[in-house]
């Protein structure tokens, strides 16, 4: 149970890859381009009804099974991270609430209204994350607090170059640095969680 969260991050991993192999290319920098460039398309290209180059996205079907197979995976592992804390609190309920809704407003990034969602999404997840690192503190688990705001530094500057147009250029390799650095945070949690129940047993 405690490993679904797991299995789900590695399919997600798997299915975004053959996203991108699928990707008919071109990114803002360079629409003709053939294929996915790592350094230049954005990691919601790959959910677009068309490429960048005009072409119908292939790439699609695989973006959003992965995106759902994400949001469900961080669901189940949200759902279950208070028993990593001591006893249930407010600051608990808080995290747990604001991270399901920010997990079920980027289920709609599959169909459209991009701007809004990751700023809804960014919102909500923003207090999970805050709320979340308050207990991780509590708790003694200072790696994990440590990296988690190592975490939410990275996304606060993808953010603001997002929002600010600023050094715009660098975003789409950021954003994946960012992606990468979270989900090795969501490893790391699931990871603790599990070694804690199999000790409780």
């Amino acid at each position: 149970m405690f490993l679904f969260p797991l299995v789900g991050m590695g399919l997600f991993l798997v299915l975004y890859l053959l996203a991108a192999l699928n990707y008919p290319g071109g990114s803002w920098a360079f629409p003709k381009r053939e294929g996915f460039s790592f350094r230049h398309n954005y990691l919601c290209d790959l959910m677009d009804n068309y490429a960048i180059n005009g072409e119908v996205n292939s790439a699609r079907p695989y973006a959003i099974l992965a995106l759902a197979l994400l949001c469900i995976a961080l669901f189940w592992l949200w759902r279950n991270l208070p028993m990593l804390f001591r006893e249930y609190n407010f600051n608990q309920k808080v995290m747990k609430t604001s991270g399901f809704i920010s997990l079920l407003t980027l289920v709609f990034l599959a169909i459209g209204n991009h701007d809004k969602i990751v700023r809804i999404a960014g919102f909500f997840g923003v207090i999970a994350f805050v709320t979340c690192f308050i207990e991780l503190f509590k708790t003694g688990h200072k790696n994990l607090f440590v990296f988690g705001i190592l975490c939410l530094l990275v996304f606060l500057i993808n953010f603001y170059i997002y929002e600010t147009g600023l050094f715009l250029e660098t975003l789409p390799v950021i954003q994946k640095i960012t992606f990468l650095m979270f989900i090795s945070w969501f490893i790391f949690l699931d990871v603790t969680l599990y070694r804690k129940a199999t000790l409780a047993f």
